[in-house]
């Protein structure tokens, strides 16, 4: 079955086609979870609720760009929703300070390692790092997905730097 049919099948309500969508976009939509949770429990809570929202949302689906980006989109907007609903999104001051940066290619750090040390910042900055560095967006996106302002954003993603900075060097991790 091609990737259109399984979605026709998926907004008719067929069980099998929603469970090949699943099948073929959990690895993926998990790994997004992942980045946005503080661990493996809650990233298949969020899995679970994304694919919810995907199946309720599917009819909405118009065949314009790409399907994957369709649901990675409603992925992250599942998630952020949820940490707005759950008050997680503590207002912080707008003095960005000194931006620190973190240069993981010149670090012997692993991937495993850099995203447990992610995983375990506080909500707000884990949300804005991820969103800033792992997915592409500007601080003006972030600001309206957040709730917050775009000088609180800058100010989140400084402070996540300099949180991993010091998780990473107190590893004793050479850093460049």
């Amino acid at each position: 079955m091609d990737l259109e049919e399984l979605i026709h099948n998926c907004k008719k309500g067929k069980r099998q086609a929603q469970a090949e969508l699943y099948r073929k976009y959990s690895g993926v939509l998990f790994g997004m979870c992942l980045k946005y949770s503080r661990n493996q429990t809650e990233a298949e809570d969020n899995l679970h609720d994304s694919f919810m929202t995907i199946f309720n949302k599917i009819d909405q689906y118009k065949f314009n760009g790409s399907f994957e980006g369709w649901i990675k989109r409603i992925t992250v907007n599942t998630v952020l929703q949820k940490y707005r609903k759950e008050q997680y999104m503590d207002v912080v001051s707008e003095n960005v300070g000194e931006v620190v940066e973190v240069d993981t290619e010149q670090a012997d750090i692993s991937l495993s390692t850099l995203l447990g040390y992610i995983q375990e910042l506080p909500n707000k900055y884990r949300l804005t790092f991820n969103l800033y560095v792992l997915d592409g967006y500007s601080h003006k996106e972030i600001s309206e997905m957040l709730g917050t302002s775009t000088g609180t954003s800058k100010s989140n993603l400084a402070r996540a730097k300099m949180i991993l900075r010091e998780k990473i060097e107190k590893e004793n991790i050479n850093i460049a």
